[in-house]
């Protein structure tokens, strides 16, 4: 068997695939928005993670390559309505679809993404195809259920943790799940091999948002890539945030900072550090995170294929659930 590819060599064939997608299809104003968010790259990590998981067993990465298309194009697909959802202005550095056109546009344009990618799906092979669509299809919903948690949880007050990491579990882990699991699939790996990498997969996607979101309150505007205390302004509900909210000694004073009107921004965002300094909760979700990634670990070990052949799966869990952007 051949030597892995690292994960840089992996991204760069990904990339370089992604740049060869063309719609001929008519009208082009329907195809020209997919084709400028799929143009505003991103860490690609899900189209890699499906063709990391593939090597593990097998070379040939072209017959993975209609999966980890299909992950990537549904992947933006959801950035697109979530942008548009979410009112936001910029991605990845550019305006959203719905600001550079409209949001017709946006709405449209993300229905045909999503057509897309089952286009791409259609193209595994045979044998392959009905359980490959069946897990796609299933996670395509658990997204939309995330979502929708997601929505609903800005109107409640009493969101629980166990409701939280549920959430996160169907809105964003379920895709690294997947995009792992599809790999074992085509590869004709075992299904506990798939079983395992699709729990590797969850448990480094539950530690990568939980990063995420301490992150928008502790880490540096520069490394992260946006404005440090963004969920703290919009009162997002996070790990940090319920947990604040639960404690009697703190939830009277930051209910009152979350109802604020015409609040001052950087005084805000500190009064919320604060009564997250207070409760420890920093250190709380450091260890949570560090939970979840012992948790992954576990799982990509039990994953039966030589211990080398699984360093670079390894190794990017770790980067992606230690990052400081």
């Amino acid at each position: 068997m051949k030597s892995l590819q690292t994960f840089e060599e992996v991204l760069d064939i990904v990339n370089a695939t992604i740049e060869t997608i063309k719609f001929e299809t008519k009208p082009e104003s329907l195809f020209e928005p997919i084709s400028y968010i799929l143009s505003l790259g991103g860490k690609r990590v899900r189209p890699a993670l499906s063709l990391m998981s593939y090597n593990l067993y097998k070379d040939d990465l072209t017959r993975i390559m209609p999966i980890a298309l299909a992950i990537e194009i549904f992947h933006n697909f959801t950035l697109l309505h979530d942008d548009l959802m979410d009112k936001a202005d910029m991605r990845r550095g550019k305006p959203t679809v719905h600001i550079k056109w409209d949001d017709n546009t946006a709405v449209l344009s993300g229905d045909a993404m999503l057509i897309e990618a089952y286009r791409e799906i259609a193209k595994t092979e045979t044998q392959f195809l009905p359980q490959a669509l069946e897990l796609f299809t299933t996670t395509a919903t658990e997204i939309c259920c995330g979502q929708q948690y997601d929505m609903e949880f800005e109107q409640r007050m009493d969101v629980t943790i166990p409701e939280y990491i549920e959430m996160i579990r169907l809105k964003t882990a379920v895709l690294l799940g997947c995009a792992l699991k599809e790999g074992a699939i085509i590869a004709g790996a075992s299904k506990e091999d798939g079983d395992y990498l699709y729990d590797f997969g969850i448990n480094v996607g539950l530690g990568f948002q939980l990063k995420d979101d301490l992150l928008d309150v502790y880490g540096n505007s520069e490394t992260f890539g946006k404005k440090i205390g963004g969920d703290i302004l919009c009162n997002k509900k996070t790990f940090l945030l319920i947990n604040a909210l639960s404690d009697p000694s703190t939830k009277d004073e930051l209910t009152m900072w979350m109802n604020k009107e015409n609040v001052v921004e950087e005084e805000k965002i500190k009064a919320v550090t604060d009564i997250y300094n207070r409760l420890d909760l920093k250190e709380k979700s450091e260890k949570l995170i560090n939970d979840y990634c012992n948790k992954a670990m576990d799982c990509l070990d039990k994953v039966s294929v030589a211990k080398e052949r699984k360093e670079e799966l390894h190794k990017l869990a770790i980067t992606l659930i230690s990052r400081t952007s």
